[in-house]
């Protein structure tokens, strides 16, 4: 889909759809709507004064061949109150009225940014929310006769003086969106089209466009390198484990900058391994690997933003089956560090995959750690599908995050790792077991283990298990993947 930059007057463009916001308010007919109201005779303030056109969030207002405008529409979208508004909420007005306007098989809109709004960031929230909004489930539907598809978009709004800032800002927005539409199109993937040495090949192919380095280690070095956890959980299924490592170094790497190690959780198919999961439902385990799918994107985005610090991602893909060389519950493991796991539930397997690739990512010389998974359903009962559980070993790294987040628009809530929890995976027979011994904070005992392979780094573990899939397609999203996370990693990494 085609965004370009318009600085005509925004009433002479001839388009299918003129589209802007308006705020919740006593007079929602103010600032440049006030505008569009005059020229359209007085319209605007009769819907209003006819409760029709009130400013409460997404509500939508159409209105056909608006008098005094080119536009063959006219579409007006509830921003909210004012004092609540900033770029998140832009960034879903932008979606919410592609998905309206699409869905009428329209090919074309305008949208126009109200008065006051700092110019880079706006167009960049419109571009995210846009594209983002763009992105349909249905790939491998063969009937496509009724699908609906929108070609271009306008933003306009702003003058001559303000192109320069809006052309970065719709730079940036494009960057970031195609970035988590790419980890949004992985994650939709059935898992017997995305194998994990499939996930790694795409891993590859991606990393060489963007010039990132890339290394892909296959089961014999994954092997060599020890990695008893990772291989535990793969040794169950045909198809071999693969551990996906891009490396993005800065031309001019900032002094005393950390070096970010970005671990994501890849099981490309789930059922829990011998500790076999219900079967209603399973079919959504295939988005067990977006973990790994958002740091994938995040290193997509990050080789075009350049930032100054270098980042190391490394993403362990396995399949977990139930095979007859499956892991059963009481097997002992050995992690890359040496550590001995006690496998008391192979459903617990994420937890393992990350042991390895945390501790790889260390020896590749990351000093800061963040991991992102679709760790525990413990963390949907304690946060729905609302807010992304936050676990962090050093609250100033953690603190930073959770600035990133609330720039980034994307909701995320810090749970508690006292040291009280360690008892609850302490081993019977090997040094840590794998789930908690104790009733509750499972979201915690899972986050715990994740920790006693992070050293002294600091380190956050990210459970995005509630998040990282929409049940029911939102205003502004598709139902299927979210691509959760990326936003607020870019950010964290680009305020280095």
């Amino acid at each position: 889909m085609q965004i370009t930059l318009e600085t005509k007057p925004f009433a002479t463009l001839e388009t299918d759809a003129l589209v802007s916001y308006v705020f919740e308010d006593a007079d929602p007919v103010q600032g440049r709507i006030a505008e569009v109201d005059q020229l359209t005779g007085g319209l605007l303030r009769k819907l209003a004064g006819s409760g029709e056109l009130t400013g409460k969030p997404l509500e939508m207002t159409l209105v056909h061949a608006p008098r005094g405008l080119k536009a063959a529409r006219l579409l007006l979208v509830g921003a909210g109150k004012q004092e609540k508004f900033d770029a998140a909420v832009l960034r879903r007005i932008a979606g919410a009225a592609l998905r309206y306007i699409k869905s009428r098989s329209v090919k074309q809109f305008a949208f126009v940014l109200r008065e006051n709004e700092p110019v880079e960031a706006a167009t960049q929230a419109v571009a995210e929310g846009a594209l983002a909004a763009n992105f349909e489930s249905d790939k491998y539907k063969t009937d496509k006769k009724d699908a609906k598809s929108l070609d271009s978009i306008a933003l306009t709004g702003f003058s001559d003086q303000d192109r320069v800032a809006a052309e970065k800002g719709l730079a940036r927005g494009r960057v970031i969106a195609d970035a988590q539409n790419f980890a949004r199109d992985l994650v939709n993937e059935p898992s017997n089209i995305l194998t994990p040495r499939v996930l790694g090949e795409k891993a590859a192919a991606m990393a060489k466009e963007a010039g990132l380095y890339v290394d892909i280690l296959d089961e014999k070095r994954i092997a060599d390198l020890k990695m008893g956890a990772l291989l535990s959980v793969a040794q169950g299924s045909v198809e071999p484990p693969r551990m996906m490592v891009l490396t993005y170094t800065p031309a001019n790497p900032k002094t005393g900058a950390p070096v970010i190690g970005l671990i994501g959780k890849a099981v490309t198919f789930d059922t829990g391994g011998i500790s076999i999961k219900p079967s209603d439902g399973m079919e959504k385990m295939k988005y067990d690997m977006a973990g790994g799918a958002t740091m994938l994107g995040v290193m997509r985005a990050l080789a075009a933003l350049k930032p100054n610090v270098k980042v190391i991602c490394v993403v362990p893909s396995t399949e977990n089956m139930p095979g007859g060389h499956a892991q059963k519950p009481g097997d002992i493991q050995t992690a890359m560090s040496g550590k001995t796991i006690e496998v008391l539930n192979t459903d617990a397997e994420g937890r393992l995959i990350l042991a390895d690739g945390i501790y790889y990512a260390k020896q590749l010389g990351a000093t800061h750690l963040i991991d992102a998974a679709t760790l525990t359903g413990a963390i949907v009962v304690a946060l729905s599908n609302i807010n992304v559980g936050v676990f962090g070993s050093d609250q100033p790294f953690t603190d930073k995050l959770l600035a990133s987040a609330k720039a980034a628009g994307e909701k995320m809530w810090q749970m508690p790792i006292d040291d009280d929890y360690r008892e609850f995976i302490k081993g019977t027979v090997a040094d840590i077991q794998n789930i908690g011994s104790g009733k509750g904070g499972g979201a915690i005992t899972g986050a715990m283990f994740i920790k006693e392979f992070t050293g002294d780094s600091p380190w956050i573990h990210l459970d995005i298990a509630g998040t990282a899939w929409n049940d029911d397609a939102k205003p502004w999203l598709a139902k299927g993947p979210t691509g959760v996370a990326l936003r607020t990693l870019i950010h964290l990494v680009m305020s280095y």
